[in-house]
């Protein structure tokens, strides 16, 4: 048969059968004319090292299993030498395996190092890292796509908007519940006894951190990324929300404290944290939730609350980076007397 007919067969280039020709582990007859003839014989040879190629196993290391079938055996493999090609090819794998892991241990390690180097939380070593709380496991969340180790402070292009479901059109006016949750500062802060004046409460999913990865289908979400760019935004313009007659500003989540201190520590958040991880903020007002990863989230949202009750809701928020803009405009043009 022809050079073309025979790579078809084998499913192989031309110019693969000519390179194994070259090693002399095929060997056509030549016609009269030139032209190259090959057997029948050939194409599993051809078919073998494709396959074994496929495998990791370099072109010019499978002639021990060539001869196996050179010897009339049924399979490449039923040799001792074929045997011994296996086991080196795994030892290789291993080697460069051990090496890989190594690299990486060493990269993560860096990496750690720098995400959290601005922090007073310990950098959690590799047995503790992501079990930081109720939602440790969607430390393994990607805040990106399809892209790991994403950027959490800035935003894709692509994100969907969320749509206003109605799910907050009741809480303008409600009372703040008797609820008391633990800040970030140490202390019990109740939703009760703000105090008079306004407060800001924004309410989000959760934040991710830069030496992880949130999982596949958050940035599918409408609404869900973006906690650590909105939290940025409220630090940003922290003093100017103060200026505009906000009594206070607070961050509220179900994640743990000692989750949400890492985050204040490592974004230099100028107010606290609130958890709530039991929802029962969400419980009482009826605020809206998701559910992700066998966990139920708070959608993102902003109370203004104003001498114990809700004054405003922002409902839904986006984009999240810009929303802490959002609420001082809305606060410049809605002044107390």
């Amino acid at each position: 048969m022809k050079i073309g007919e025979l790579a078809g067969r084998a499913g192989v280039t031309v110019k693969a059968v000519r390179y194994y020709e070259s090693l002399g582990l095929v060997t056509p007859r030549r016609l009269a004319n030139g032209y190259r003839d090959y057997t029948e014989d050939d194409a599993p040879l051809v078919h073998e090292i494709r396959v074994l190629s496929g495998l990791g196993i370099p072109v010019e290391r499978t002639r021990p299993f060539l001869a196996c079938l050179a010897a009339g055996q049924q399979h490449a493999d039923d040799c001792p030498e074929s045997l011994a090609g296996y086991r080196e090819a795994v030892d290789e794998l291993t080697e460069r395996i051990e090496a890989l892991t190594a690299r990486r241990a060493i990269l993560m390690h860096h990496l750690r190092q720098a995400a959290y180097r601005n922090s007073s939380i310990p950098v959690p070593d590799d047995e503790a890292h992501g079990k930081h709380g109720k939602h440790a496991k969607h430390g393994k969340h990607r805040e990106r796509g399809e892209h790991p180790m994403s950027d959490l402070y800035r935003l894709p292009a692509d994100l969907p908007v969320p749509e206003d479901d109605g799910a907050a059109d009741h809480l303008p006016g409600l009372k703040m519940p008797r609820i008391e949750l633990s800040s970030t500062t140490g202390e019990t802060v109740g939703l009760h006894a703000l105090g008079t004046g306004r407060t800001v409460v924004y309410v989000y999913p959760l934040t991710g951190r830069p030496d992880a990865d949130l999982s596949h289908g958050w940035d599918s979400i409408p609404g869900a990324r973006g906690c650590t760019a909105e939290a940025c935004d409220f630090r940003d313009h922290h003093h100017e929300l103060l200026a505009a007659g906000a009594r206070g500003v607070f961050g509220l989540s179900s994640q743990d404290t000692g989750y949400q201190r890492e985050v204040v520590e490592r974004l230099r958040l100028p107010f606290a944290m609130l958890s709530d991880p039991r929802l029962s903020t969400a419980a009482v007002l009826g605020l809206p939730t998701f559910a992700f990863g066998g966990a139920t989230l708070f959608k993102r949202l902003t109370l203004v609350i104003r001498d114990g009750a809700i004054e405003h809701v922002f409902y839904p928020v986006f984009p999240p980076d810009e929303h802490a803009q959002q609420v001082l405009a809305w606060m410049r043009d809605n002044p107390t007397a």
